[in-house]
């Protein structure tokens, strides 16, 4: 999206199956005591969003269309993680397990006509390389796991043309506290947006070579009569 605003919307997910506290939107609260950093020139906008496909759908839709935002961060929980893991891309189907109220897509079909598969634009491993957190582990994953996290997030990078992110935490600990996983969230998406910077000028000096080398081949002369 070329005019994207500097808003950047994170969201987290409510309780689900045995779960009653769901470690992403507690996590996605601490990030927001602590804000993206005092060099980020963006807004930080936190959203709980249901374990619920259809509503998910929904509210998917009107975060790309009401913000415009410029980049979308959903962050979910896994239950048997020990790390915290960047997903790579969403899946068009499989989604057979049932939500909170017991329905799931038609044929387990997020988007009946859309790809099999649509990958973030962001580089989930490079940024999983550079992302450290002291106190836990930050992994390179391309299986989101074909529930309503994955669903959210194919939607998403769909809408957003491919920038959006899925985070998955593990579930709270002694030893993996919510303020840990939301400074993990920080350090995560400061490394994200830079990387998704980084994409944005090298697509810039791409187009600007392309230009000089195209009008290389124009002629110099002047108009003959």
């Amino acid at each position: 999206m070329d005019s994207q605003s500097s808003c950047v919307v994170v969201t987290g997910f409510g309780p689900f199956r045995q779960h009653l506290v769901n470690s992403s939107w507690e996590a996605v609260k601490e990030l927001s005591k602590l804000g993206l950093g005092s060099d980020m020139e963006v807004e930080l906008q936190i959203l709980q969003l249901p374990v619920d496909y259809r509503e998910v759908k929904q509210r998917v839709t009107r975060i790309w269309e009401d913000l415009q935002p410029q980049l979308v961060v959903h962050v979910g929980m896994d239950p048997a993680a020990k790390a915290i893991f960047l997903e790579q891309c969403g899946k068009n189907w499989g989604y057979g397990d049932a939500d909170i109220r017991g329905f799931h897509p038609e044929c387990g079909v997020c988007l009946p006509d859309g790809p099999e598969v649509i990958a973030s634009g962001v580089s989930m491993r490079a940024v999983s390389r550079r992302a450290v957190v002291e106190g836990v582990e930050v992994a390179f994953s391309r299986d989101a796991g074909r529930y309503v996290c994955d669903y959210t997030y194919y939607l998403s990078l769909h809408h957003g043309n491919g920038c959006a992110a899925l985070v998955h935490v593990p579930p709270l600990s002694p030893s993996l506290p919510a303020s840990l996983l939301g400074k993990a969230l920080q350090v995560i998406i400061q490394e994200m947006l830079e990387e998704t910077e980084k994409t944005r000028s090298q697509r810039l000096v791409h187009r600007k070579l392309s230009l000089c080398d195209s009008r290389q081949g124009e002629p110099t002369g002047g108009l003959l009569l």
